[in-house]
């Protein structure tokens, strides 16, 4: 056996995987679980109908663990081109102030109206083609922080419809 961490060990199969969630850490924080040397922001969580527990692991490792880099490398980009759309959000030009006073902007038939509840922020997604009209179900402190959860709720929605 040759490599680092769970790659040098036999008990842990080294193919075979499936990648069953990515998620974007903002910044490398944890470090990969099959080589145990890398940190990483983008984690690939890799499920083995083998092994009890799903690896949260890098890019080229989920590449080699699923034998296939591209996929993987894939996967990634769209997480990272995802993390700076939702970056530029917030002071995107297409935001209007409606005439009660509240934000809102129209992305692929929905739109998205931000606006103050009490002494905080909130929102309401709606696509009336679709007849969706999704409330938040929190407050947040400031509008920037509303968009923010606006756009990952939108992500959420559009990839259900």
């Amino acid at each position: 056996m040759t490599g680092s961490g769970k790659w040098a060990e036999k008990a842990v199969p080294h193919k075979g995987w499936t990648c069953v969630d990515i998620e974007d850490l903002g910044s490398p924080s944890e470090t990969c679980e099959m080589c145990e040397i890398t940190d990483i922001r983008y984690v690939h969580c890799m499920e083995h109908p083998d092994c009890p527990q799903v690896l949260r692991v890098g890019c080229v490792c989920a590449g080699n663990m699923e034998e296939n880099l591209e996929r993987a490398e894939r996967r990634e980009k769209s997480m990272k081109s995802a993390a700076r759309r939702r970056k530029a959000w917030p002071g995107r030009k297409a935001w209007k102030v409606s005439q009660k006073g509240n934000w809102y902007i129209s992305e692929d038939g929905y739109v998205v109206t931000i606006f103050r509840k009490n002494d905080n922020w909130s929102g309401v997604i709606s696509n009336d083609a679709l007849g969706i009209k999704h409330f938040a179900r929190r407050t947040y402190p400031d509008a920037t922080a509303a968009k923010l959860a606006a756009f990952d709720a939108l992500v959420l929605l559009k990839s259900r419809n």
